[in-house]
């Protein structure tokens, strides 16, 4: 039973923009404020309201440099996260990946590989990007995985640049280009007849 407003689909999950009505029906707001779920990310540092929530829908929803989605379940249409590119460079053709899976009772559960294949697998044919990222510090294991799951590479290592629960951390760098996910995934690369004009094929 899927949502009639899906933009990428997958077999367990689908991703849509974000919409005012999901601090409503679910538990967004209750992520952002949940130490455990934000135990990795920027978040859990002030008190995270409706109405800076609001602002944030807002913004991501009239802007082409990011691209956050809600990850939905297809068979309860139950809103468990929010997975983005961000900082979308079209000169540059790169951006920055980033995932929060809110529901804790889903975690281990796959969800998040699906659904960061279907975001990162736009980015690089839909948004023609060549080069796509993400940082995580060195505790976050899953997170590690994750990238490792995408194909990423290990880039390097900032030395103690988060401070998290009372001690700064080292953040890793990962990050992997166009043709290595593609050959990963055993994915054709149509980038020439998707080509904007005046740009050269990767």
């Amino acid at each position: 039973m899927m949502g009639n407003n899906m933009f990428l689909t997958g077999e367990n999950i689908y991703l849509r923009g974000l919409e005012y009505s999901d601090l409503d029906k679910g538990n967004y707001l209750e992520w952002l404020n949940d130490p455990e779920v934000c135990e990795f990310n920027s978040h859990h540092v002030h008190p995270y309201t409706r109405s800076m929530a609001e602002d944030y829908i807002k913004m991501v929803n009239s802007s082409d440099k990011h691209l956050v989605m809600a990850v939905v379940l297809s068979y309860t249409n139950e809103h468990i996260g929010n997975i983005s590119l961000q900082g979308i460079h079209p000169i540059h053709r790169c951006a920055e990946y980033a995932v929060l899976m809110g529901e804790k009772r889903y975690w281990g559960k796959g969800y998040a590989k699906e659904a960061s294949r279907l975001i990162v697998e736009h980015g690089f044919l839909a948004l023609n990007l060549h080069r796509i990222h993400c940082g995580t510090t060195e505790e976050n294991i899953a997170m590690q995985k994750l990238a490792d799951y995408m194909g990423m590479t290990k880039e390097g290592r900032r030395k103690e640049a988060v401070y998290k629960n009372g001690r700064f951390v080292d953040v890793l760098e990962y990050g992997v280009l166009r043709p290595d996910f593609f050959k990963k995934f055993g994915i054709s690369d149509m980038a020439q007849s998707k080509q904007p004009a005046g740009l050269p094929a990767t």
